[in-house]
C-alpha cells in the first residue's frame, strides 16, 4: 500500500486521545504559542497564502472566509463554530479526528479565533457521535486546566471560551447557516444568501464557520509556514485530505494522502481494489451530494479543480465504490429516498420536488418495461429546477447524482444494448 502523508490525522492512533499530556509532548499546543506571540493579520494571511480550502465539501478558500471574518470590524462581538455535523453519507473523517485527537481540534479552533478576535466558539456535533462528544469534552475540559482555553490564554491576554452544541440528527444542518440556526436554539430551517456568516452570523454577530478537517490543519500550517503547505498537493488543490473509501473494496477505511492522487491508486493502491475478483463498475465521490464516476475516470487527480473539469466533485472525500454487478438505479433510488427523507420542508421546491423524483423512479422500477433513457431525461430535467428554485443545497444537490449516473454509467450502457 501507497505510504500516507498525514497532517490532520498526524497523531491519530499514536497517541492516547484522552490525555493531554501525550498530546503536548508530540508537540501539541506549539502552533497556539506560535501564533499568539504573533499579529492576527499574520496568522489569517498565512492561512491565506497555504492555500487550504474547507474540506467540509464546497472548497472554499479557507483564508478568504477567515479574512472576511477578520476585518469585518474591529471590536464587535464574533463567533468561531466548528461544523462537526457530518451528515453526508459515506463521510466520517471529522469523526475520526475528533475520537483519536481532539486535542488537534481545539488548538486550531483556538487560532482561529485568535486570528479573527473572537472570544467565544462552538463545536456543533451530531448527536449520534457520542465518542466524539464525550471525547472533545473531555479535551476542552483539559484544555482549560492547563490554561488554553479560557481568560488570557498563556498570558496572551487574549480569552476564548469553547463549548460543545449538539444536532439532533438533521441532514440540513450540516449547512452552515442552518446550523447556525440550531445552535441559536431554533428549528434548523435554511437562510437565505446573502448575507453570509461572516457578516451577520450567529446572534447577528460576524461568525467564523469551518469544518473539524479543515481547522485540524491550522496548527500545522502555522507551526510550518504557507510555503511548506504549498508545497504538499497540486497548486490549485494543495496539501492532503482525509478520503473514507466504503463499498465494494478490500481494505475499507479512512485514509489521508496529498491531493493530486489518482481515483486509480485509491482505490486498487489504497483500498486493495474489488472485492471478491469483480470488475469496477462506479464510484460515488462525495456521499448522496456527490457525483458518479466510471472507468473513464480512474486516471484523473483528486483535486478540487481537475475534478470539476471532468464534471465531477471532490466533496466531503468520501467514495463509495460498486463493483460491476451493483444496480446502480436501485442505488440512485436509495439516494432520491434520502433527499426526500431529509427535506426539512421549508420551501415547495425541495419538499414537493424531492417527492417526487422519488416516487417517479420508484414506479419507473416496479414496472415490467424500464426505459433509463426516458425517465432519466425526465428526472435531471426536475431536478435542475429544483436546483435552481431551492432555498439551501439539498434542493440543490440531486441534480448531482442523477446527472452524473446517466452521463457517465447509464447513458454509455444503454447505448450498447
Amino acid at each position: 500500500m501507497l505510504k500516507e502523508y498525514r497532517i490532520a490525522l498526524r497523531n491519530s492512533g499514536l497517541i492516547n486521545p484522552e490525555s493531554i499530556e501525550e498530546f503536548i509532548a508530540a508537540d501539541g499546543y506549539q502552533a497556539l504559542r506560535k501564533a499568539l506571540k504573533s499579529e492576527p493579520l499574520g496568522i489569517y494571511e498565512e492561512i491565506y497564502d497555504s492555500g487550504l480550502r474547507g474540506r467540509g465539501g464546497a472548497g472554499f478558500p479557507t483564508g478568504a472566509k477567515e479574512k472576511a471574518a477578520a476585518v469585518i470590524c474591529s471590536d464587535c462581538e464574533k463567533y468561531v463554530i466548528c461544523n462537526a455535523d457530518e451528515g453526508e453519507p459515506g463521510t466520517f473523517k471529522d469523526r475520526i479526528i475528533m475520537e483519536t485527537d481532539p486535542h488537534t481540534l481545539i488548538e486550531g479552533m483556538v487560532i482561529a479565533a485568535y486570528s479573527v478576535n473572537a472570544h467565544r466558539g462552538f463545536v456543533y456535533i451530531r448527536g449520534e457521535y457520542k465518542l466524539s462528544i464525550q471525547r472533545v469534552q473531555l479535551a476542552i475540559e483539559q484544555a482549560y486546566k492547563h490554561g488554553f482555553l479560557g481568560k488570557n490564554i498563556l498570558g496572551s491576554g487574549f480569552d476564548f471560551d469553547l463549548e460543545i452544541r449538539r444536532g439532533a440528527g438533521s441532514y440540513l444542518c450540516g449547512e452552515e447557516l442552518t446550523l447556525i440556526e440550531s445552535v441559536e436554539g431554533k428549528r434548523g430551517y435554511p437562510r437565505i444568501k446573502p448575507p453570509y456568516p461572516a457578516e451577520h452570523g450567529l446572534w447577528g454577530a460576524p461568525t467564523l464557520i469551518n469544518n473539524v478537517e479543515t481547522l485540524a490543519n491550522f496548527p500545522s500550517i502555522i507551526l510550518n509556514g504557507a510555503k511548506w503547505y504549498r508545497s504538499i498537493g497540486t497548486e490549485n488543490s494543495p496539501g492532503t485530505k482525509i478520503f473514507t473509501i466504503s463499498g465494494d473494496v478490500n481494505k475499507p477505511g479512512y485514509y489521508e494522502f496529498p491531493l493530486g492522487m489518482t481515483l486509480k491508486e485509491l482505490i486498487y493502491d489504497v483500498a486493495g481494489g474489488i472485492r471478491n475478483g469483480k470488475g469496477f463498475g462506479a464510484a460515488l465521490l462525495g456521499g448522496a451530494a456527490g457525483t458518479f464516476a466510471s472507468k473513464k475516470h480512474l486516471d484523473v487527480q483528486m483535486g478540487y479543480d481537475k475534478l470539476k473539469e471532468v464534471g465531477l466533485t471532490l466533496g466531503s472525500g468520501a467514495i463509495i465504490v460498486f463493483d460491476d454487478t451493483r444496480n446502480l438505479n436501485n442505488t440512485m433510488l436509495n439516494i432520491l429516498k434520502f433527499f426526500k427523507h431529509e427535506s426539512c420542508g421549508k420551501c415547495i421546491p425541495c419538499r414537493v420536488g424531492t417527492s417526487q423524483l422519488y416516487n417517479q423512479l420508484a414506479d419507473e422500477l416496479n414496472k415490467n418495461y424500464f426505459n433509463p433513457s426516458n425517465i432519466y431525461s425526465e428526472l435531471i430535467r426536475q431536478a435542475d429546477i429544483i436546483a435552481k428554485t431551492s432555498l439551501c443545497p439539498l434542493g440543490q444537490s440531486p441534480i448531482l447524482p442523477l446527472r452524473s449516473l446517466w452521463q457517465n454509467i447509464l447513458e454509455s450502457n444503454s447505448a450498447k444494448h
